[in-house]
């Protein structure tokens, strides 16, 4: 546009003059003119190729603590709008908004992809992340949100033995040590002894299975995303749940009674569906862009406990030290897992980009 605008510049100064006798101030005002817009287009093509500033690194990890805190604040809101709402219909409602919202804002995405191999993957996605929200969602109305939030958290020990089943991929000694701990935790955490023997109750065992579907969810979606948009996949796995919610609500669940809508009931839904899904998986997934694996892992473990401190807080969850010391030992076994304890090693100097240096502003 500048060098357009400076080949014409005779021409429009001719143009303006009207002739060999025009006025001189006139033609001066027009060059003028001319060459304010010159600096002007310069300035702004200095501006476009301009490095982008840095956002700063503690930015993305404070996304990421938002987001471990945000689903973990989920357990208890679940849990008392579960006195109202049944499991199912709350889920449909959660997971519809999240389709709409997500097509909506991936529909360049969703429609670069429209093809039958990823809306057929994204809806089996969605069937599995659907039995793992319902089982675990179930589990709650019959456990504690403390328990549910530490359970649930027990699939980042699920994922590499799952993963070894379907890729062959031998889990390492670190795996094997988280898993030990995980089984001993979950002892300390679930099973009774009062009556006599040992047993675990009908709510902590549906929160454990819900695990291992959540186990079998990550694994998939690591295979099914592979070649394909993972968020074009996500957008149709929140149809195929939605579908399948709202399936299972209608059939079975009796609807609530109108005095159910509260204004604090809604303000819930939306909460669960816009924060605690749409909101946090955005956090999560620009977080983990540009944070290292390991830091990363460890922001979002923090899920678990943090949805015990909103328990015991907002809930009214007592913690017995037997229960506290199963957490602990859960918790460790997550990090183990998860992290293989490398945040506490010396960071190698030259890191990538994606490992520790703060991307650009804007991506």
């Amino acid at each position: 546009m500048t060098g357009q605008l400076t080949t014409g510049e005779g021409e429009l100064s001719a143009e303006l003059s009207g002739g060999p006798s025009a006025d001189a101030s006139g033609l001066a005002e027009a060059q003028a003119a001319v060459g304010a817009v010159d600096v002007a287009d310069a300035q702004a093509a200095a501006a476009a190729h301009a490095p982008r500033r840095r956002v700063p690194q503690w930015v993305y990890k404070l996304g990421l603590l938002s987001a471990a805190l945000i689903w973990g604040s989920s357990f208890f809101v679940m849990k008392d709008t579960l006195d109202v709402i049944p499991p199912n219909l709350l889920l449909a409602i959660r997971f519809t908004t999240a389709a709409v919202l997500l097509m909506a804002a991936l529909h360049r995405r969703v429609r670069a992809s429209l093809e039958v191999g990823t809306v057929a993957r994204g809806l089996v996605l969605g069937v599995l992340v659907f039995v793992a929200y319902c089982v675990q969602t179930v589990g709650l109305t019959m456990t504690t949100p403390g328990k549910n939030a530490f359970l649930t958290g027990v699939y980042c020990v699920l994922v590499p033995f799952v993963f070894w089943a379907v890729d062959r991929t031998r889990p390492g000694a670190h795996n094997v040590a988280a898993a030990l701990l995980c089984v001993a935790g979950i002892g300390l955490v679930s099973l009774d002894g009062s009556a006599g023997g040992l047993g675990m109750g009908a709510g902590d065992a549906l929160t454990l299975l819900s695990a291992l579907f959540y186990a079998v969810h990550i694994v998939a979606t690591a295979v099914f995303s592979r070649g394909r948009d993972v968020f074009a996949l996500t957008a149709w796995q929140f149809v195929g749940s939605a579908a399948c919610a709202w399936a299972v609500s209608l059939a079975f669940e009796e609807p609530p009674a109108a005095s159910a809508w509260t204004p604090a009931t809604i303000g819930a839904l939306a909460y669960l569906a816009v924060a605690c899904t749409c909101v946090a998986l955005l956090l999560q997934n620009v977080g983990t862009k540009h944070v290292e694996p390991s830091s990363a892992a460890l922001l979002l473990s923090l899920e678990s406990p943090s949805g015990v401190l909103f328990s015991v807080l907002f809930a009214g969850e007592v913690l017995t030290p037997r229960i506290a010391c199963g957490f602990a030992l859960i918790f460790l076994a997550i990090v183990t897992s998860e992290t293989r304890w490398a945040f506490l090693r010396r960071p190698a100097r030259g890191r990538g980009r994606g490992a520790g240096e703060g991307g650009a502003a804007g991506e």
